[in-house]
C-alpha cells in the first residue's frame, strides 16, 4: 500500500526542515525522510563543530601570544579530547533542538531510512511506499574523494572523519589549498600538530584574487604552516605506521611524511543513489541535479534545494533555497536564484569575507570599473586589538556607481562585508554608503573611507566626461 502526503522532503540538512515547518502551517500532511542525522553538513560535520574548533584553536592561540598583548599566560597546552567533546555538545544540542522542532509539527511524519524514486512522484524508503505531488530533495553532498595513486592503500580523513579524530596528529598533511582545507590546516596547527598544505595549484583559493591569496598564505606560514604549491602529481603509499605522500612539484619533488592525511579537494553531492534515472529528473555529470532559476528540476513537481543542486554550496544559500521555494509555492512570488549575491566567509584567522564579484571577474566582466584597497593596518580598531593582518577591496561599477564585489580579510572581516553585501542586495549607489557613519571604533569604519579611494584599475581607459 502506497502512502499519500501533500509532500515529501527528503534530507533534513538546512532546507528542509524550515520547509516543512512551512508546508505543515499550509495545512499539508508532510513526509520528510532522513537516512543519517538530522541537520544535515552544517550541523553534524560542517559549520558548527568546525567553527566550535577555530574557536578553540583561536583561544589556544592567543594565549600563547599573550605577551603580545602585555599579559602573561604560562605554558599553554591543548587537550585535543575535550576540544573535541565542546564541538560534540554543539553538534547534539542543535540536533536536539531540531528534532524537538520537528516532533511538534502537526501534519509531518518523520521517516528514518535511505529514499529511492520509483517514478516522478512514488519513493520507496525501506519495505514502504510514500507518494506525493510535490517532492523537494535536499540531500546535501559531502567530501570528494578522487582515485589517486596508492589513495586505497592507505587511511585518508575527511572533514567528517577528522571530526572523529580524539588525538593530536603529529604531522598532518592537509591534500587541497582551499577554504575547508585552510580553516583544519591552521586549526590542528594551532593544536599543535606539525602541518603541511599540498595544493595541485599555483597558488591557494584560486578563485580569489592573486594577492588576497598571496597575504593567506604569508598568514598562514607566519604561524609555521609549510605550503606546498604546483603539485601536480599526487601520490600516496604506506611509511611504517606513516603515511608517504608523494609531491611532484615543479620547485621541489621531496615527499611529505605523515602522521595523518587530510583531503580537502572538493565536494560532491549525495545523488547517486536516489534512483534519479526512475523519476526523469536530470543531472550533470558531476551528479549535481539541473534546476531552473526557481529550483524546479525538468519534472513537474519535483525541486532540489541545496548542496545537490550545484547553485551554492553553504548553509546560507541552502536556507534562501528554502525561502525561494516557500515564498514561490505558498506566496504567490516568483523570487529567483539568480537574484541573489554571491556571499560567504574563509574562516580561517583573520577571516576573509568575501561579497560579490572579484577583481578578476569584474575585469573579465568587460564593463568598467572602479577599485580601491585600503590595507588592516588603516583600521584603528584592527590596531587596537594587535591585529592588522590582511587588507579591505571593494570593486563598483564606473557607470551605475552599483557595488560590484568586495573583500574584507582581516580581523573581524566576516561581519564587516555584510555593510557591502546589504547595499548589494539593496542594488543601492556606493554614494549611500560612503556617506554613512559608522561606529566609531569598528571595523566597518574604514568603509566609506574605502569607497572615498575609488579609482579606475591601473592602465584601464579614463571614462570620458
Amino acid at each position: 500500500m502506497t502512502e499519500q502526503f501533500d509532500a515529501i522532503i527528503i534530507g533534513a540538512g538546512q532546507a528542509g526542515p524550515p520547509l516543512a515547518g512551512r508546508l505543515t502551517s499550509a495545512g499539508m500532511r508532510v513526509a520528510l525522510i532522513e537516512r543519517h542525522l538530522l541537520g544535515g553538513t552544517c550541523v553534524n560535520t560542517g559549520c558548527m563543530p568546525t567553527k566550535t574548533l577555530v574557536a578553540s584553536a583561536r583561544a589556544a592561540h592567543v594565549a600563547r601570544h599573550a605577551a603580545h598583548w602585555g599579559v602573561s599566560a604560562g605554558p599553554v597546552s591543548v587537550d585535543i579530547a575535550a576540544v573535541k567533546a565542546r564541538a560534540h555538545t554543539v553538534t547534539r544540542n542543535a540536533r536536539e533542538g531540531l528534532s524537538k522542532f520537528l516532533g511538534e509539527l502537526p501534519g509531518l511524519t518523520l521517516i528514518q531510512g535511505q529514499a529511492r524514486f520509483r517514478d516522478a512522484h512514488v519513493l520507496q524508503v525501506g519495505d514502504r511506499m510514500l507518494s506525493a505531488p510535490r517532492i523537494f530533495i535536499n540531500v546535501g553532498g559531502r567530501a570528494l574523494l578522487p582515485d589517486m595513486p596508492g589513495a586505497a592503500d592507505v587511511t585518508l580523513l575527511t572533514n567528517t572523519s577528522m571530526l572523529a579524530l580524539d588525538t593530536l596528529p603529529r604531522h598532518l598533511a592537509v591534500v587541497g589549498g582551499s577554504y575547508v582545507g585552510l580553516e583544519f590546516a591552521q586549526m590542528y596547527r594551532r593544536f599543535g600538530a606539525e602541518v603541511t598544505i599540498v595544493e595541485r595549484g599555483e597558488r591557494l583559493i584560486s578563485r580569489e584574487d592573486p594577492d588576497i591569496s598571496e597575504a593567506i598564505r604569508s598568514i598562514l606560514e607566519a604561524e609555521g604552516i609549510t605550503i606546498r604549491l604546483g603539485a601536480e602529481c599526487i601520490a600516496f603509499a604506506p611509511d611504517g605506521d606513516a603515511i608517504e605522500v608523494k609531491v611532484d612539484c615543479a620547485t621541489d619533488a621531496r615527499s611529505v611524511t605523515a602522521s595523518h592525511v587530510l583531503m580537502a579537494v572538493g565536494r560532491r553531492p549525495n545523488t547517486d543513489d536516489l534512483g534519479l534515472p526512475a523519476a526523469g529528473v536530470e543531472s550533470d555529470g558531476r551528479g549535481y541535479i539541473q534546476v531552473d532559476d526557481h529550483l524546479a528540476t525538468n519534472v513537474a513537481g519535483i525541486w532540489a534545494l541545496g548542496d545537490c543542486n550545484g547553485r551554492g554550496a553553504f548553509t546560507h544559500t541552502a536556507y534562501n533555497d528554502y525561502e525561494i521555494v516557500a515564498a514561490n509555492l505558498l506566496d504567490g512570488a516568483q523570487r529567483k536564484v539568480s537574484d541573489r549575491a554571491t556571499a560567504y566567509a574563509l574562516y580561517t584567522d583573520p577571516p576573509l569575507g568575501r561579497a560579490g564579484m572579484t577583481e578578476a571577474e569584474a575585469r573579465a566582466a568587460g564593463r568598467p570599473y572602479l577599485v580601491s584597497t585600503r590595507p588592516m593596518s588603516r583600521v584603528g580598531r584592527a590596531v587596537e586589538m594587535g591585529e592588522t593582518a590582511g587588507c579591505m577591496r571593494a570593486i563598483v561599477d564606473a557607470e551605475t556607481h552599483r557595488i560590484l564585489g568586495a573583500a574584507i580579510l582581516g580581523v573581524h572581516g566576516d561581519e564587516a562585508i555584510h555593510g557591502i553585501l546589504d547595499t548589494i542586495n539593496a542594488g543601492r549607489p556606493f554614494e549611500e554608503l560612503q556617506r554613512s557613519v559608522p561606529i566609531h571604533p569598528t571595523v566597518s569604519e574604514l568603509i566609506p573611507t574605502l569607497l572615498e579611494g575609488l579609482a579606475p584599475p591601473a592602465g584601464a581607459p579614463q571614462l570620458s566626461a
